[in-house]
Formats: structure tokens, sequence, C-alpha cells
């Protein structure tokens, strides 16, 4: 499907405003130019909508005026090689790139997260969690385990995290490509997977690839809107925060990313 934005001619955006001023969102003159008044009015509409407030006409938006069936985004999982992750993963072995991308790739066309800031966003989101792109349990560090104290007792009474005490910590450090940690995090995530409780009671399933993969792409899935926003606005940090909470990895999220949209068409 055509993607109509500033500068665009034709009878496409002429279908455009007509339907733009038919739902009260004036776009001035029905010109088939699309114009500053044109871009202001689907701004406002999208906004109306909940969509990513861009003043740009895609998938999503063509649907959401009735003007298109589906809203489903163009996909770049076909262009994702290994070959290309290895440039934005220089200290991950090629063979772990081979093994685990392909469960990623589909993780995310199963959520329709398969354009391009989306799959950037996963994949260096990896990058900035895991390194050498595989599913780990998180390491121990200060942030985590107090001097003498037992591993992750610092997390122990995380009530933001959901945790309960002693030995929560622990079972519910960060696993998997993101990391997932807390007990509310585990809880949600295996009746998200229609795991039921599998995941509480044995939270060694995260670091699984499929399922690691299944909770990175749902993770980003919650927050695609928001991320979007941040990438609208070229704010990594800001996309890296709504993800990790802070700027851990700040810098190799950046890198990966800055990579692979040079790298992808």
């Amino acid at each position: 499907m055509e993607v109509l934005k500033m500068g665009s001619k034709g009878t496409r955006v002429k279908d455009l405003q007509k339907r733009l001023k038919g739902l009260g969102f004036n776009p001035g003159a029905i010109d088939g130019d699309f114009g500053p008044a044109v871009q202001a009015a689907l701004i406002v509409f999208q906004k109306s909508k909940g969509l990513l407030a861009d003043g740009i006409a895609g998938p999503r938006t063509f649907a959401a005026l009735g003007l298109a069936k589906s809203s489903k985004l163009p996909s770049v999982v076909n262009k994702v090689t290994a070959t290309l992750v290895s440039k934005m993963f220089p200290f991950a072995p090629v063979d772990n790139i081979k093994k685990y991308l392909p469960s990623v790739l589909k993780a995310l066309e199963d959520e329709e997260l398969g354009d391009k800031n989306m799959v950037l966003m996963a994949l260096a989101t990896i990058r900035a969690e895991t390194g050498r792109f595989l599913p780990i349990d998180e390491g121990k560090s200060k942030y985590n385990t107090s001097p003498g104290g037992h591993p992750f007792d610092l997390y122990d009474n995380r009530t933001d995290l959901g945790n309960k005490g002693e030995g929560d910590g622990d079972k519910f450090k960060g696993r998997g490509f993101i990391q997932l940690t807390g007990r509310s995090n585990y809880t949600k995530f295996s009746k998200a997977l229609g795991l039921g409780t599998q995941l509480v009671k044995n939270p060694d399933m995260a670091n699984d690839p499929d399922i690691a993969a299944k909770i990175l792409a749902l993770f980003l899935k919650d927050k695609e809107g928001r991320i979007k926003e941040a990438l609208l606005d070229n704010d990594l940090r800001l996309a890296r925060k709504l993800v990790n909470g802070g700027s851990h990895g700040l810098d190799d999220f950046k890198d990966a990313f800055n990579i692979g949209n040079s790298l992808i068409a």
C-alpha cells in the first residue's frame, strides 16, 4: 500500500482529503495535494484514534479511516539476515545469531511487529541486554545483591516487581532476551503466553529460546505506541527507558539501532 505524506500528490491524496473532511477533520482544499493543512488534520485524526500521530497515512491510518481493510505494516523481516545482524552484534558468535534469530523474527511477525522500527528496537534491546544474542540469566551486581547478602537479596522485597520476600529475588531475577524480572512480570507473561502459572512455578522457562522471543515481542507490543513516539523524535534514550526503566546498556542499544538503521532499507 502506498504511504502518503507531505509532498504526496494524486487521486489517493484526494480520497484522503475527502475522508478526513467527511469525518470532521478539515484538510482544506480537496485538491490532491498533501500539504500542511492535510498533515495537521491527519495528526489530529490520528490522535483521536490513539494512533501514532506522525502525520503520515500508512496502513493503520488508512484502516482507521475506512480506506483499507488491512492495518498490517510493511515488514522488513525477510531482509534481516544473520549476516546483517552480526554487524549489529560485533561480540556475538555468529552461530548464536543463526540459532536464535529465526525465533525472534517469528515472534515479532506473530505480534505484527515486523516493521523496521520495531525490528530494530527488538534487536537493539537484545544487544543491550545480552550482548551475545542468546537468552541468559541476569548476573549478580551491586544493584541486585548486597555485600555479603545472598544472591539477588536486593530484589527480595521489591514490591514494585511484585516480589514477596526472601527467595523471590533469585527466583524471579532477569532472564531471557529482555531480562524479564519480578514475580509480577512472570505472572503476567505466563498468562499472556497461555502457560497458566508455569513461568511462575518454573521461571527458567523464560530462557527457552521460543518463549524468550515471545516474551520480548509481547513486551514491545505492549509499549509499541510510546516507543514509536520516542523514535519519531529520534529519542533513543527514551525508547530504551521504556523497555529497561533506565539507561542500562544505552550505548550498546544506540550502536546496534543505528547500525541496523543504516543497513535495512
